[in-house]
């Protein structure tokens, strides 16, 4: 699985990657590209974007992409 996001250190840019590796996918793949290609490079190499507005993983009201992305894995994990 590939996943993206925009460049530059951030700690939902930091944990989410460790935990997607760790918990869901351990063969990941990460690419870190300028803000306002991340959507467009996402769909050229088949990529799920994650950490910015308007995609499914992100923010939700006071809920890091980090904590969403924990309460689906448990979701797929409880479903398997």
């Amino acid at each position: 699985m590939r996943w993206i996001t925009r460049e530059g250190p951030n700690i939902d840019r930091i944990a989410c990657p460790w935990l997607i590796r760790k918990f869901v996918d351990k063969e990941a793949e990460f690419f870190y590209v300028p803000y306002s290609e991340v959507v467009a490079k996402a769909k050229e190499i088949e990529a799920i974007p994650f950490d910015i507005p308007n995609v499914e993983f992100m923010h939700y009201n006071e809920q890091s992409t980090f904590h969403y992305i924990v309460k689906n894995t448990a979701l797929m994990i409880l479903l398997s």
